[in-house]
């Protein structure tokens, strides 16, 4: 039976309940004060419970009649109007299952339970929406991405087979250059993949150590760009995965160094603790000098692919998803990732995790 069937049945139920309830306690009632009369002579003459029940029988079953009409009727229209609201939700999922995420319900009426249960499932198509058109878009770029070095090593190929005298040694040169690019961009996407299941166990990390770690391992890029980094902070500690956490941050201090001035740049790195601002908290800052950024710019660097400058094929340039694993990583710690515009130019990222 159908959920409307079964709530008419329910309202007849009670219905009929209430109604001989009622019909019994009157009944009850009026055998109190009516005699038990047994003479036939006097049947007709003086109320007795014989006439009573004469009288009153029909009238009773007469009612309970109408009390079981009115009460599926009046049930049936009132479960179709209570389940009208599921209906229209039943409609919106069947046609996102048919591929349709821009439909909503857009319940209208008063704040109740249907109402509530339509705007979360308003909600979740929202963000399933925007989900799906991301991962369109990543797997769109990711595909640009992939090609581009097989084309050009298609096309070295094809140089070196139709002209014996190129030299060899810069055709594989060029070739380990451009395979080197395509594992790197594989590893950044398998990574992403990674941190995206949060599969990894929890344990205490301090960040203020991967700082110091990031930065000496990144000194060398440093030095070779004209970048002076500068590495401060208090104790931080956190709880989630080293590896990822440190990979967050070799990230920050990388994009800081490479998208930086040609030349006398600086990059600050630091780590500290907020009780005050905010407890239970631990803020990692990567900030740098360089090209002015606007808001809208900076809104847009955390998707896959975004550059915020224009030297894209410049050495350790990377391959376009640094800010896109940072802010992956730091959503899988329950963190929140910032990216803020400097004026004088540059930018700041500001990483709140919880504290350990």
């Amino acid at each position: 039976m159908s959920v409307r069937l079964k709530l008419t049945l329910s309202y007849a139920g009670f219905v009929m309940v209430a109604g001989c309830l009622l019909l019994a306690a009157v009944w009850m009632f009026l055998l109190q004060y009516v005699p038990d009369d047994w003479d036939r002579r006097t049947l007709y003459d003086n109320p007795n419970r014989q006439l009573l029940v004469g009288t009153f029988a029909p009238a009773a079953v007469s009612a309970m009649v109408f009390l079981l009409l009115f009460g599926l009727l009046g049930g049936w229209i009132l479960a179709g109007r209570m389940l009208a609201p599921l209906t229209r939700i039943t409609d919106a999922t069947r046609m996102a299952t048919g591929g349709s995420l821009s439909h909503r319900i857009r319940l209208p009426g008063r704040k109740d339970e249907f109402r509530e249960l339509a705007d979360a499932f308003d909600v979740m198509l929202a963000r399933l929406e925007a989900h799906v058109a991301e991962q369109r878009r990543f797997a769109a770029n990711a595909s640009h991405e992939l090609r581009t070095p097989l084309a050009v090593s298609k096309a070295l190929l094809d140089v070196a087979r139709t002209d014996p005298g190129q030299d060899t040694g810069e055709i594989i040169g060029r070739l380990h250059a451009v395979n080197t690019r395509a594992i790197d961009l594989t590893e950044a996407l398998l990574l992403l993949s990674r941190a995206d299941q949060r599969s990894f166990v929890p344990e205490p990390v301090d960040l203020s150590l991967l700082a110091e770690e990031a930065t000496e391992t990144l000194l060398p890029l440093a030095e070779r760009h004209g970048v002076t980094l500068r590495t401060s902070g208090d104790v931080a500690p956190t709880t989630g995965s080293q590896a990822l956490l440190l990979q967050l941050t070799t990230n920050l201090v990388h994009n800081a160094i490479v998208h930086n001035l040609p030349d006398r740049g600086t990059a600050w790195v630091r780590t500290e603790a907020r009780p005050e601002v905010r407890p239970g908290a631990v803020v990692l800052t990567v900030e740098n000098t360089g090209e002015r950024i606007g808001p809208e710019r900076a809104s847009t660097l955390t998707e896959p692919f975004q550059r915020g400058t224009e030297r894209v094929h410049a050495d350790h340039a990377g391959v376009g998803l640094g800010l896109t694993i940072a802010q992956t990583i730091t959503r899988a710690h329950d963190g929140t990732l910032t990216l803020t515009p400097r004026p004088e130019g540059g930018l700041r990222v500001t990483v709140e995790l919880p504290a350990g």
